[in-house]
This record gives structure tokens, C-alpha cells and sequence, in this order.
């Protein structure tokens, strides 16, 4: 050490990473899927995408949904205080309806510096306007109890379901690990004979974002999902026109 040269050396500051626009992201301890998906759909070199995890319980019930509520403001303050957000996205559906939009908008906001906030229930509504989408199949993993409250949300908001299907399962990662080919066959059973004009995957947790394509080649009509309308919405917040269309009819407008 006796003949250690040390030199201040000197450096330039650039732009943040991902230049003008950050996106954060809320990612429930549980979940497996949401950051690989939402890291397909949103641009990877024009923006940079930051994610912090909430605690979650490992099965999904009412209960354990509403306890988010608590962590939301700290989960959001692990972000890096230095950036700016575009927009902070929370990852999931059912805890939306249960904890409410608008106290998730306030919890988030009062942890970080975002222009706006959004999760999957006001994003799913704000798809099917931009779709022209009024009627829904309605396809869930998720046990009754939590189905049935996200089913309410979006009725009162105007969303007609015309037929609901669930997989009855509470486990998260045995949500995880539902194999797309087993969505995609509840989907086509679950819209036969219906008059929906779309059909909906919920939960963030869900395999369900390389099948939406086909489904829609079979059906005809938009396939959405949880993740694919946060991703989608996150982009329309922060002024993206330009999206990735080879996941579905959404990702057109």
C-alpha cells in the first residue's frame, strides 16, 4: 500500500437514463409475471422502467389485498428520489377495487414525484373506451370473494360483464404457473355463445400476454389482460403514440 497512486480523476454528467420519460412500477411480492411483461411492452430504449416491491400475501383473499394499503407510500419512497416519474403504475387488479383508485393515486403520489398514476381497473376502463367496448367476458383466477368485488368496481363504472369465469384458485404462485394454453381454452369456452365484445384475462400474475394474438385471430374481437392495459395506459399517460402492435388490437390505438 506504501506505493499506491491515487488520482482524482474527473467526469461529465449526462441525461438520466432513458432520457425524458421514467416509468415506476408497483410489483406485489407474490407476483412472477408483471415486470417480464410490462418490460416487453413498453419501450426499452427510449424510457427506463423502475420497480419496487409490496409486500403480498401468498394466497389472495379480500383480506390480504387490503393490507397493501399500508406499504403502498413506502414501497413507493424505494424508488430513486432523483427521478422524475412520467407515470407509476400499480400491479394489480383485485387490489385496485378493494383498496380503491383514488386512495391508490393518493398513497402513491405522496411518496414520489410522478405526473401520473394509474393500475389495472382505470386502465382496463380507459381500453375499452379507446376501444368502443362496452361488454365484456370476464376471466379471473382468483376465488369468489376477490372476483366478485372487481366485478362490482367495474359495473359501477359502466363495464357490462356478460359472462364471468374463474379458476377458482386462491394460491399465488399456482396463479403463476396456469399455463397460457389453459387460459387460452377457458377463454374460448368461456366467450361461446356470449354477446361480449371483448374478453378480459385479470390479474397481473397471469401468463397470459403470447396468446392474446391468436385468441384475437380466432374470436375476432379485442383480448385484453391485466398487464397489457397497464402497459398500455402507462404509454397513453405519457404521451407514447407509437406502441407495440404485435400484441394485439389495444396496442393499435
Amino acid at each position: 500500500m506504501a506505493n499506491l497512486v491515487e488520482k482524482k480523476l474527473s467526469f461529465e454528467l449526462g441525461p438520466a437514463l432513458g432520457g425524458d420519460t421514467s416509468f415506476g412500477l408497483i410489483v406485489l411480492q407474490a407476483d412472477e409475471t408483471i415486470e417480464q411483461d410490462i418490460r416487453r411492452l413498453l419501450p426499452s430504449s427510449s424510457s427506463a422502467l423502475y420497480s419496487s416491491r409490496i409486500p403480498s400475501g401468498a394466497e389472495v383473499t379480500c383480506e390480504t389485498l387490503a393490507k397493501m394499503e399500508e406499504d403502498i407510500t413506502e414501497t413507493v419512497r424505494l424508488f430513486p428520489t432523483a427521478v422524475s416519474f412520467s407515470v407509476v403504475g400499480y400491479g394489480c387488479t383485485s387490489a385496485t377495487s378493494v383498496i380503491g383508485v383514488k386512495k391508490i393515486k393518493d398513497f402513491i403520489s405522496k411518496g414520489c414525484n410522478t405526473a401520473a398514476v394509474t393500475e389495472p381497473v382505470s386502465a382496463l376502463l380507459a381500453s375499452c373506451k379507446a376501444l368502443e367496448v362496452n361488454k365484456i367476458a370476464f376471466l379471473s383466477p382468483y376465488v369468489e370473494e376477490v372476483s366478485a368485488t372487481l366485478r362490482c368496481v367495474l359495473e359501477e363504472n359502466g363495464l357490462e360483464i356478460s359472462v364471468f369465469g374463474t379458476f377458482d384458485e386462491a394460491s399465488e404462485s399456482n396463479v403463476a404457473r396456469i399455463t397460457p394454453t389453459s387460459s387460452a381454452k377457458a377463454v374460448f369456452e368461456l366467450v361461446q355463445g356470449t354477446s361480449a365484445e371483448a374478453v378480459f384475462m385479470s390479474c397481473t400474475n397471469l401468463q397470459t400476454l403470447d396468446i392474446i394474438k391468436d385468441i384475437e385471430n380466432v374470436l375476432a374481437i379485442p383480448v385484453l389482460s391485466s398487464n397489457l392495459v397497464l402497459a398500455w395506459h402507462m404509454l397513453e399517460l405519457a404521451g407514447f403514440k407509437e406502441k407495440k402492435p404485435d400484441f394485439g388490437r389495444l396496442m393499435k390505438k
